[in-house]
Parts: C-alpha cells; structure tokens; sequence
C-alpha cells in the first residue's frame, strides 16, 4: 500500500532531535530566538499536523509562531515581612500549559481572528516555540465554506480563551480517561452488585461486615 507524504513527514518529527532532521532543527532554533516572541510565517513548518488541525492553503488561514519561556512561573522569594514556611523553594506552576499560553499570546497579538489549533514545532534550553492555525471568521472564503464555516457562529467567539481548542479541553480533563472502570456509571454499578451480593459496604469502612443469615449462623454471630 502506498503511503502518503504526511505519514514521512509525521514519521520525521517522532524524533526531531536525531537523524536527518537533528541539523534542520538545530539551525531553526538558532534563527527563531533572535526573531520576535510572536511572528507570521508563510507555511507551516509541520504540515501534516496543521492539515489534521483544519488548515487551508487559502485566504483566511495565517500561521503564527510563538515562542514560550519554558519552565514555572518566576517568582520572587520572599525577603521581609511574613513569609511562607517553604519561601515558595518548591515553586509556582501555572494550570494551563505551555501549549495553550502560546494560543492566547497568538489571539491577543491578532485580535480579529480565531485560534483553530496549535501543534508543537521545537524547543531550546529556554523557550518552547508551537505554532498557531489562525482563521479570520469575517472573511468571505471562510464563511462559504461548509468544512471550517462553523467558526463563523457567534458561540466560537474567543474560543481560545474559553477552553475549546484541544489545548483548552486537555487543561479542563475533557481528555483525559481512565477507561470505564474510571467513571461514576461503573461505580455505582459496582456498588450496587457489593450489596446485592452483600459484601463488605461502601460506607462502613471496614467497620462490619454484611454477611447473609446462612453464613451468620455457621460462623455462630447473632443477626
């Protein structure tokens, strides 16, 4: 079976550090640091995964490169006054990711379009750098066209900031799953099968045993 151009292209960025691409990217990284933090480009680096998003070779699409500083918030330690027991050594972590902080920088530098999705393009010792499928909702080559036109519709507007891009719903756990033994249907399920078997409760704790009258009277404990 032939395979397609974007099964190689997705083949190469599996290990983008190794191989023929570990000289390419090296030399990106070294151009991209000395470029602004937030930069139009005319092509997606990856285009495999800019497709998979929902981008277009056409009018109302723009991809935006930005560029994120890795690692936790920084914080200033505290010098005077009262302090906290730890002085904050462990830390400040931010609840979003890297990957949807780049996504809002990208929305408030163009504030008239759309964040359609982002993917991960590379990163040095000190920044990450993702790039931002952006379309322009007003533009009449979106709006006729029924695969990308839904973003059009007023319950899309400011969507990045909304938690609705896959950044945004990875961050709410929309995403995430501990297959179906993780949710509240096979708990109950459970539970229920527990007391009709009458097995050990749930709210007991360990602190008795429920155990049918057959079994009470062999083991001798009164009922």
């Amino acid at each position: 079976m032939t395979k397609s151009m974007y099964h190689y292209i997705a083949e190469l960025w599996k290990n983008p550090y190794e191989g023929e691409m570990k000289e390419l990217i090296r030399e990106r990284l070294i151009e991209w640091r000395r470029q602004p933090a937030v930069v139009r480009v005319e092509k997606p680096t990856r285009l495999d995964r800019a497709r998979s998003i929902g981008y277009e070779a056409k009018q109302g699409f723009i991809i935006v490169r930005v560029r994120v500083r890795k690692g936790g918030m920084r914080k200033q330690r505290p010098r005077s006054g009262r302090r906290p027991k730890r002085m904050g050594v462990y830390g400040y972590a931010p609840a979003k990711s890297l990957q949807l902080i780049a996504e809002e920088r990208a929305a408030r530098k163009y504030p008239n379009l759309e964040v359609l999705g982002s993917y991960y393009v590379g990163e040095d010792g000190m920044y990450k750098y993702f790039e931002v499928v952006l379309v322009d909702p007003h533009h009449p080559a979106v709006q006729a066209d029924k695969d990308i036109n839904w973003i059009t519709q007023p319950s899309q507007r400011k969507r990045v900031f909304r938690g609705k891009t896959l950044a945004g719903r990875r961050m709410r756990g929309l995403l995430k799953s501990r297959g179906l033994r993780g949710t509240h249907k096979w708990k109950w399920k459970k539970k229920a099968k527990e007391r009709m078997l009458r097995k050990r409760h749930e709210a007991s704790r360990g602190a008795r045993l429920i155990v049918s009258r057959d079994l009470a009277e062999e083991l001798g404990i009164e009922k």
